[in-house]
């Protein structure tokens, strides 16, 4: 299984980033792809916001824009499988080309711009799955033209009520203009507070991005406090280019994840346990590509990780490593269960 995906992501490299990204979505529905049959370890086993995982080790958005495949997601080994986002109306995003791979670096640069199909046509899909076993969440988006963003997210969760199994709101992508603005307090208020107005009973999450000053840190953490949400990811792509960076698209516009973002995303998860304490949830995200960085993540305060670019570059296969390994540090320094190295540092 481990030599099939090999081949199939090196075949994957030989394409164009966008054109490799739907490929790997057709494979995954004509069940080219093999899943996984084995059962995770316990101590593996854990729970997100009243979500019961059977461990810790999720697929960030992205990848599944349009809820096509999230099953088959599963079954590569995911304890939990977000898609999206998703824009109430169906949007074109940004120009081609609009991915672009940093070998050198082990890292990507997207500026897809929330292209999606809509939300009636997601929503049709995840309701010919309700029913269905596993975590699937959903990242909520905003139309780029779009005069009330807040109230898109607003559509968006009440017609997808009981089709998830949680939501994210996503202001932190820097592909849609002035999206990130809503990271202030006060647009955050506003958002916050129409949003948990209207959810139901699936946990709400926030996305938030890793170019965070001390004191946006503090008011996001107040927000989230102030108004019950149920978790926080931290974090989406960086617009900040290191200096490290040697691949030759390291200049392009957009998002930056994978390798190069790990230590500032890191950082800021310590940031936020700190002026969050310990009630509120963090999915830790961003470099993750090893066991090493997703228990780095567990330990600087995460109760579950999330990851994407680095599949570019390991494969499918990369889910079994990182749990097999995860499973190996838990049980050599002593800890019982994931939740028990949350946080430890």
């Amino acid at each position: 299984m481990t030599a099939i995906h090999r081949l199939g992501t090196a075949a994957l490299r030989l394409l164009p980033p966008e054109t490799a990204h739907q490929a790997s979505l057709k494979a995954l529905k004509a069940g080219l792809v093999p899943a996984v049959h084995h059962p995770d370890d316990p101590v593996l086993a854990t729970e997100l916001a009243g979500l019961k995982l059977s461990n810790p080790v999720g697929l960030a958005a992205g990848y599944d824009k349009n809820a096509e495949v999230p099953d088959c997601l599963l079954g590569l080994g995911f304890g939990f499988v977000e898609c999206g986002a998703v824009t109430p109306r169906p949007q074109p995003g940004n120009p081609k080309p609009r991915v672009f791979r940093l070998t050198e670096d082990r890292a990507v640069i997207n500026r897809m711009g929330f292209n999606n199909e809509g939300l009636e046509a997601f929503a049709a899909r995840l309701e010919a799955r309700r029913g269905q076993a596993g975590v699937v969440g959903v990242n909520l988006g905003a139309n780029k033209d779009s005069e009330d963003r807040a109230a898109d997210y607003v559509t968006s969760l009440k017609r997808l009520a009981g089709l998830a199994s949680f939501f994210t709101i996503n202001i932190s992508s820097p592909n849609t203009p002035g999206l990130r603005a809503l990271q202030s307090r006060a647009a955050l208020d506003d958002l916050l507070s129409r949003v948990m107005t209207a959810k139901g009973t699936e946990p709400v999450f926030l996305k938030v991005a890793p170019d965070l000053t001390e004191a946006d840190v503090a008011d996001i953490a107040g927000a989230v406090v102030a108004h019950g949400l149920d978790g926080l990811i931290v974090s989406n792509t960086t617009i900040e280019r290191p200096e490290s960076l040697t691949s030759a698209g390291k200049g392009e516009a957009g998002g930056l994840s994978g390798r190069p973002l790990f230590e500032r995303s890191t950082a800021l998860l310590k940031d936020f346990r700190a002026a969050i304490g310990p009630s509120v949830p963090l999915i830790g995200v961003g470099g993750v590509e090893d066991a090493n960085t997703a228990y780095a993540k567990i330990r600087a305060g995460a109760s579950v990780i999330q990851l994407y670019s680095a599949l570019v570059y390991h494969g499918p296969g990369l889910v079994t490593r990182i749990k097999r390994g995860l499973t190996e540090r838990l049980k050599a320094d002593g800890f019982g269960s994931v939740s028990e190295a949350v946080g430890v540092g």
